[in-house]
Formats: C-alpha cells, structure tokens, sequence
C-alpha cells in the first residue's frame, strides 16, 4: 500500500487505541468537570450541567470509577471538579484515593448541582458551567469524548471550535478504511509502529478480563458462561470478553485500552482474539497482525454509525473480532468480508440502553454472531445480497448498516432514552 495510507492507518491506531479508566461516558463528564475548575482556578460552589439524552443514557446505570460503586450524572461532574486531574483526560480519575472519598461526599452534600437535558440535537453534547464568588468558567464537549470545543471564563472566549448540532462527522482519516486495505496494512505493518497500542491493549484488557472472572461484579455473564457451557474455546472468547465488561460497568478501577470512544468495544475488539491466539499458539506477531485486523475493522465499521446511537457498539466490535480471528485461522479479504457481512447480518439491530451491567450479555451474544459469521463462510455458507439488509459487497453492507443505525433508530433512540429518564417526550 502507498506511504500515506500506511502512516494514516498507523495514525488511526494510535489514536484510538487508548487507556480509559471506566466507562467513557462518566468519564468524559469528569473530565468536563475537571477542566471547568482548572479554568475557573477555585472550587465551585455551584455547578450546571447540560448533557444530551445519550449522555443521559449512558451514565445513568453505570458506577463512576474510584468512587467507591457510586453512580449518577452528579457524582461524574463532582467527581471531576473535587478529586480529578483534567490534564489525565480520560484517566481523569485515575489517581483518586480511597481517602479522597469523604472529600467527594462533602462537596457533594455542599454544592449546588442541577442537571438538565442539552436543547442541541448533537447526541454527544457535555456542558458544565460553574460558579465560585463572582467567577464563572464554561466547558463544552460535543461529538467525542475529548473534542473541547468551547472554554470561557468570566465571559471571555479562550476556545471556540466549530462544530454541527447533527452527528459528529469523522476525521477524513477514518473514511480511507475499506476492508481490502486493512488486511493489506495488516500483511505489511513494521509491527514496531504499532507495537505500543497493541502491547498495551493486550497487557489492560486481558487483567481487567481476569478481574471480572475472579472478582464479583455485575451479573457475573462471564463466570456464568463458563460454568454452564464449558471450556471451548468459542466460550471462553465470549466468556473473556463479557467478563472484561462485568468488571468495567460494575466499578473495577483497572484501566482499559478502548476502541471507537468505548471500552466495551476496546475488549471486544481484542479478547476474543487474544484467547483463539492462546488456542492456536500463533506467534507473538500473529497475535498482533490478527489484532490490527479487528481493531481497524471494528473502526471502520463504527465510522459511518458514529459514537453514540440506539445501535449496540458490541456488534459492530464482534464483527471485527470475527474478522481478526479468521486472520488467525489464514483468511484473508473473501474469508474476512463474508465474515462480516454474515455478523452484521445476524446481529444488526442489538438495541443501546445504556451503560450497565446487562453490555456484558450483549457482548456475549456480539461475539457469538462473529465467530458463527467465521464459521459459515469455513463451510461454504454466507448470506447474499437481496437477504434483508445485506447488500452485494462488504462495504455497500457497511454501509446500509451505517445508514439505519445513525438515521433509521434514531427515533428508536429518542424512545429509550425517554423510557430510561420517564420523559413524556424527546425532541
């Protein structure tokens, strides 16, 4: 492949392939929270925060890292504002001690904090303003889980970048992927330019997965599918990677490398290739190839669906799982895109209504449909175009899927969320 897709793939990779401490979407509030203080230079004694109704969503059921299993919208901010370290960006609260926590229940319990829904129709919109004396400083981010696009004090602008109320539009980077090239960059890659992100996934996703097979945490989906379906190594992949989000949604304080904004489809993306590694005994450079495989594949997958939706991130990241793992088994671009045209077909539609324990389930059931997508094509079976939303080629499916997950469920998305947070109505 020419040099500048090359450099723009290995780019992409280390862009997204970062450490996170907890589900993003707290996280990001924290971090939101965090910054606010930094800018206004005290501790507020009031905050306002506005999120959109997938950000409300996506906090409301999940526990807020170190903070002792609390969770909730206020907790998030206050935990940025009184314990978190805004320049950790997504390890905001990384560093937060058990002895911090009497700090946090003091200021919760002394400030004021209100919480209102985001007019905006961009479905990523995290806003904080806060209030000490006479000061007053803004923070707004909208579109992904960093991107600051506006800082204020005392009414004076100190950033302002541009952005659409609709859904984030991805960088032009993300738009070079197509199925054929990555497997292409994934044969050539000096592993040495990805080495880091892809060392440091494995190393972080694979101890928060045994955490959540040794620890107690949420509805146990990983103990449970091991104890009741066995030792295969088809289990253990889902098994492993539900257990990766046992851990994450229910407060394990062990960081993980995401994937697309989401540490949910960071471990997806990469436990169940991890463990068909181990199972085959490929070489340490399988491994990695196999991995830039799905890491690049669930990118892909998610770039045209954006970061938030009613469609289950899970489905997109087991698709690319199935894909990294036919790479380990010798297939390349036919095996691969039959691979995911069969999981997307099998399992598009998979509903997000939350962060919460119940990820781990879905997951489950993301893995499943790319491993049986892997299989099918290994016994002369695929679907074809003209079945349901399946369209003739791998990426006019991605497309399509892309297509009804961002614009068709989005009505779907304004019911849960208004299901999830009892309003009457969403606009």
């Amino acid at each position: 492949m020419n040099t500048a897709l090359y450099e723009t793939y290995v780019q992409i990779l280390h862009e997204e392939l970062v450490p996170a401490m907890g589900c993003t979407e707290p996280i990001a509030v924290a971090y939101a929270g965090a910054l606010a203080r930094q800018t206004l230079g005290t501790l507020p004694e009031r905050i306002e925060l506005t999120v959109s109704g997938n950000i409300i969503k996506n906090v409301k059921s999940v526990i807020v890292p170190h903070t002792g299993g609390r969770k909730g919208l206020p907790v998030a901010v206050a935990a940025g504002v009184r314990v978190g370290d805004a320049d950790a960006q997504l390890e905001v609260l990384a560093n937060v001690t058990e002895d911090q926590l009497p700090l946090l229940d003091e200021y919760l319990s002394a400030a004021e904090i209100t919480v209102s829904k985001s007019p905006l129709r961009c479905p990523f919109d995290i806003q904080v303003r806060v209030f000490a004396g006479g000061d007053t400083a803004f923070v707004q981010i909208v579109g992904s889980h960093t991107n600051v696009v506006r800082i204020e004090k005392n009414g004076e602008v100190l950033l302002n970048k541009p952005f659409s109320e609709e859904a984030a539009q991805p960088p032009e980077s993300r738009r070079s992927l197509t199925v054929e090239d990555i497997i292409a960059f994934a044969d050539e890659v000096d592993l040495d330019d990805v080495r880091a992100p892809i060392a440091r996934q494995i190393e972080y996703n694979t101890a928060i997965a045994e955490a959540g097979l040794t620890g107690q945490y949420g509805a146990a989906i990983g103990k449970i599918l091991l104890d009741s379906y066995g030792d295969s190594v088809q289990n253990r992949a889902k098994a492993w990677a539900a257990a990766g989000s046992d851990a994450r949604m229910n407060g394990c304080e062990k960081p993980v490398v995401i994937n697309s904004g989401s540490g949910n489809q960071g471990m997806t993306a990469s436990l169940p290739v991890i463990v068909y590694a181990r199972e085959l005994k490929a070489s340490e450079e399988q491994l990695y190839r196999a991995l830039v495989v799905s890491n690049l594949v669930t990118i892909h997958l998610k770039t045209g669906i954006g970061s938030l939706s009613a469609y289950c991130g899970a489905t997109s990241a087991g698709a690319g799982a199935g894909a990294g793992i036919c790479y380990l088994y010798g297939g390349r671009y036919d095996e691969i895109a039959h691979t995911v045209v069969n999981a997307l077909a099998i399992n598009s539609g998979m509903l997000c209504d939350g962060a919460k324990a119940s990820c781990a389930a879905k997951i489950a059931s993301a893995v499943e449909a790319g491993l049986l997508g892997m299989q099918m094509y290994r016994h002369d079976s695929q679907f074809y175009g003209g079945d349901g939303i399946v369209v003739k080629g791998v990426e006019n499916t991605i497309r399509a899927v892309s297509s009804i997950a961002r614009d068709g469920m989005r009505e779907t998305d304004n019911e849960i969320i208004r299901l999830m947070i009892g309003e009457e109505t969403v606009k």
